[in-house]
């Protein structure tokens, strides 16, 4: 299953996981909730008020790609912060990784909500902005690979995509989260329509703390130190020895996380900007809402039906339904029709993207040794936010040429990217890995 040797603890927590699992999977949610409302609180106010409250723009075309290009900029760093946060993670643990980055991450978020604007301090606003943008990527490239590997390695070996699905669940839980509140704070006559949303992060970043706290180090973590097999440069190993499949990382998330942004990021400025928009706001975020509720479900269920069938058919699935949605989506968007609309948010988000999303953690997870497995996961996952960080402007920039088919090109093109990764990457959890381990507890009774 992995390259981690089985042993008499490891064959008991393939039954029964660690007293910590659900809690370390909860803690973990935590924080992947927390990105992904930034995430999405970000894009929604960098697409609706960002010009006039950073970039002071006459033309809000400009403006809009102002505010997605310092959303990318948060993007860029991510890597940085991805080896940084991959490395403490196999030097020092999963736990303190685990703990800062959520320290970091939540101060950065309350910190935009506190910014002040163009109006008041001039150029020096949107510089801010990006400075914190900056120190927020760098959180979030150090958060995903503490979360998933802490809730992975404290799991039952049998039920790993399960447990995984719970902190993957955060990205639908964000984005319902930050919709909810970006519709009770748009009714504002006031700049607190944009900074409410990121002030209110403070209630889940004291819950996450108080959870993760509380949280025990990962027991696989703890056996390799014991064991003496923690790598000096972690970093050096990976790249080393599995430089392919960090490639094979990168193109499994592209097809994820470019698909989101554009469903997600994109989707909404095209639906309801513009002079003759297609539809009202309201519209546009009921979908959002209905979609990212399912998701919190939906997510975990495709995590858990990889324990059942593997990592592999699940993606390859969720990579063919992404290639095959790109020109239907929008056909059936430009109707106008309100339920059409949010059919395509169902789709596009509890069925294509958690179908991918809740596969990632085990199977990114299996795809590396113990003693470098954080550096690995996070180096791959990590860049690939990188690129698909830009993609809100990236299809608005290909909008203006070619329309609407462009979009649909830019969504098929990170899905046709995934579907190659996925034919060149091994299954990790097929029959035979599952058989060895039902033997292996077998014997040890």
């Amino acid at each position: 299953m992995t390259t981690t040797t089985m042993t008499p603890a490891l064959a008991a927590r393939a039954k029964d996981g660690s007293p910590d699992k659900l809690r370390t999977a909860i803690g973990s949610a935590v924080g992947t909730t927390i990105e992904n409302y930034d995430f999405l609180a970000y894009g929604t106010a960098a697409a609706l008020y960002f010009n006039d409250a950073f970039f002071h723009q006459d033309d809000p075309v400009v403006g809009v790609l102002l505010g997605f290009l310092t959303f990318g900029v948060g993007f860029a760093v991510r890597p940085v912060g991805g080896l940084i946060g991959g490395y403490l993670g196999d030097r020092i643990g999963r736990k303190p990784v685990l703990v800062g980055a959520l320290i970091v991450m939540g101060v950065a978020t309350v910190l935009i909500g506190l910014l002040p604007t163009y109006a008041q301090v001039g150029v020096a606003a949107p510089l801010l902005l990006s400075l914190i943008r900056v120190i927020q990527g760098l959180a979030f490239g150090a958060e995903w690979g503490g979360a998933i590997l802490m809730t992975y390695e404290h799991a039952p070996w049998r039920s790993r995509g399960k447990y995984t699905g719970i902190p993957q669940a955060g990205v639908p839980l964000g984005v319902l989260l930050a919709n909810v509140v970006f519709l009770f704070s748009s009714t504002l006559d006031s700049e607190l329509a944009w900074r409410l949303p990121f002030l209110l992060s403070t209630v889940l970043i004291i819950a996450g703390m108080i959870i993760r706290l509380k949280v025990s180090e990962s027991p696989e973590f703890e056996e390799t130190k014991e064991k003496g097999l923690v790598v000096k440069n972690p970093l050096r190993e990976v790249i080393r020895n599995d430089w392919r499949t960090i490639l094979r990382v990168i193109g499994l998330r592209l097809a994820e996380s470019g698909g989101f942004y554009v469903i997600v990021t994109y989707m909404l400025s095209y639906l309801t900007g513009g002079d003759d928009p297609i539809t009202e706001r309201a519209t546009a975020l009921t979908g959002l809402v209905t979609a990212a509720a399912l998701g919190v479900v939906t997510t975990i269920l495709f995590g858990a039906l990889t324990d059942k069938v593997g990592r592999r058919p699940v993606y390859l699935l969720g990579t063919v339904m992404l290639i095959v949605f790109a020109f239907p989506m929008f056909l059936l968007v430009n109707t106008g029709v309100p339920f059409l609309i949010v059919f395509v948010y169902i789709v596009g988000m509890s069925l294509i993207h958690d179908a991918l999303a809740g596969t990632q953690g085990p199977w990114f997870a299996e795809l590396f040794s113990t003693n470098t497995r954080s550096s690995g996961a996070s180096i791959g996952y990590q860049f690939s936010a990188a690129i698909s960080g830009f993609i809100p402007m990236i299809a608005t920039a290909v909008a203006i040429p070619l329309g609407w088919s462009g979009v649909a090109l830019v969504y098929m093109a990170v899905g046709v990217i995934g579907l190659i990764a996925t034919l060149m990457t091994r299954e990790t959890w097929g029959p035979g890995q599952r058989a060895e381990v039902e033997a292996f507890v077998a014997r040890s009774r």
